[in-house]
C-alpha cells in the first residue's frame, strides 16, 4: 500500500519503523517545521524528520494543513492509500481526512475513549489507573473520537514512570499499527467508543509540577511519576527548586508539618505529606545531577528541614 506517515515527536518512530520494515511503500512523510532548541536556537529537525531522511524518504513540513490547498494538493498528489497519524500535532481537515482511500489512521496512547487529548500517559500515571495501552483509530473530525481498529493494554504500578510508559507505549503502538495495516486491505473492524466514558487528557503544564505537600502522599507519589521526564516534580528549599525524579507514597502516620523531612536513610528521604509520608528515592539538588536518596542523604542532617 502506499502508505503518508504524519508525525513528530520520538513516540511516533516505533510507527514509522514499523512502516518501513512492513513493506509498504511509504511515499511521504509529514512532520512540524524545524523549532528553535537549545542555549544557541538554532533551528531543529523533529524525530521524525531526522529519521525520515535517514530513510532516504521526501519530507513535507507546512506550517498548517487548514486552508492550505498547497499542501492539499501535495498530498493528493501522492496518491495515497492510507496515512498514519502519530503525535503529528496539527488537527487534520477534512479534506486531507477524505483524501487517502482508506483513510486516516492514528495511533493514540491510551485506551480509549479515556484520555482524549495531549496528554494520556502522564493523565494516566496522575489519576491512579492500573493499565492504560494504545488505541488504533480511524480519525474523524472530533479530537480522538473515531472507531477503534485495534487495542493494546498495558498494566501500571507503583514504579511505572511517563517516560517509561511512554517507551513502552511507543512500540506496542508500532507493533499494532503493522498487524492493521497487513489487515487493512481485507477490511477491519470498526468499534464505536462509547463517549460516556470519555475523559480528556490536558496538556502538561510546567506549574502543574510545583509539589502541594498538603496532598495525600499517593497522589504526590503519582504526579511525581506523571511529570517523569517532563516537568518533573519540584519543591522549594531554601529559596532554590529542588526536583523529585522518583518517589512512592508509604501509609505511615507522620507528627510533623506537611513538607518536612522526618526520616532519611539510604531507603530514602521520607517527607510528612497532608496523609501519609512520601519516600523519595531519587532526586536533583540545586546545580547537581540527578543522584539516588542514599548519595544525598550521605553527609547532610535532613531530619526537620521543611520544603515549601
Amino acid at each position: 500500500m502506499r502508505v503518508v506517515f504524519a508525525g513528530t515527536p520520538e513516540f511516533a518512530l516505533p510507527s514509522l519503523n514499523a512502516i518501513a520494515a512492513g513493506g509498504h511503500d511509504l511515499v511521504g512523510v509529514l512532520t512540524q517545521p524545524d523549532r528553535p532548541a537549545g542555549r544557541g536556537r538554532k533551528l531543529k529537525p523533529s524525530p521524525v524528520k531526522a529519521a525520515a531522511l535517514d530513510l532516504g524518504l521526501p519530507v513535507f513540513q507546512p506550517e498548517k494543513l487548514k486552508r492550505n490547498q498547497q499542501a492539499i494538493a501535495q498530498l493528493a498528489a501522492l496518491a495515497p492509500d492510507v496515512m498514519v497519524v502519530v503525535a503529528y500535532g496539527l488537527i487534520l481537515p477534512q479534506t486531507v481526512l477524505d483524501l487517502p482511500t482508506h483513510g486516516c489512521i492514528n495511533v493514540h496512547a491510551s485506551l480509549l475513549p479515556r484520555w482524549r487529548g495531549a496528554a494520556p500517559i502522564a493523565r494516566a500515571i496522575e489519576a491512579g489507573d492500573a493499565e492504560t495501552g494504545v488505541t488504533l483509530m480511524q480519525m474523524d473530525a472530533g479530537l480522538d473520537t473515531g472507531d477503534m481498529l485495534a487495542v493494546r493494554r498495558m498494566p501500571i504500578d507503583e514504579t511505572t514512570t511517563a517516560g517509561a510508559l511512554h517507551d513502552a507505549l511507543a512500540a506496542a503502538g508500532g507493533a499494532a499499527l503493522a498487524d492493521v495495516l497487513d489487515a487493512l486491505p481485507g477490511g477491519l473492524a470498526h468499534t464505536p467508543q462509547d463517549d460516556a466514558g470519555a475523559t480528556y487528557a490536558a496538556m502538561l503544564d510546567k506549574a502543574e509540577a510545583a509539589i502541594d505537600w498538603s496532598r495525600p502522599a499517593d497522589r504526590i507519589a503519582r504526579l511525581v511519576r506523571a511529570f517523569s521526564p517532563w516537568p518533573v516534580a519540584h519543591a522549594e528549599l531554601d529559596g532554590e527548586r529542588v526536583r523529585f525524579w522518583r518517589a512512592v507514597a508509604r501509609n505511615a502516620a507522620a507528627d510533623a508539618e506537611p513538607g518536612t523531612v522526618i526520616a532519611a536513610s539510604r531507603d530514602g528521604i521520607d517527607i510528612a505529606a497532608g496523609a501519609g509520608v512520601l519516600r523519595v528515592t531519587e532526586l536533583q539538588l540545586p546545580g547537581k545531577r540527578r543522584m539516588s536518596a542514599a548519595d544525598a542523604a550521605n553527609g547532610r542532617a535532613w531530619v526537620g528541614v521543611r520544603f515549601g
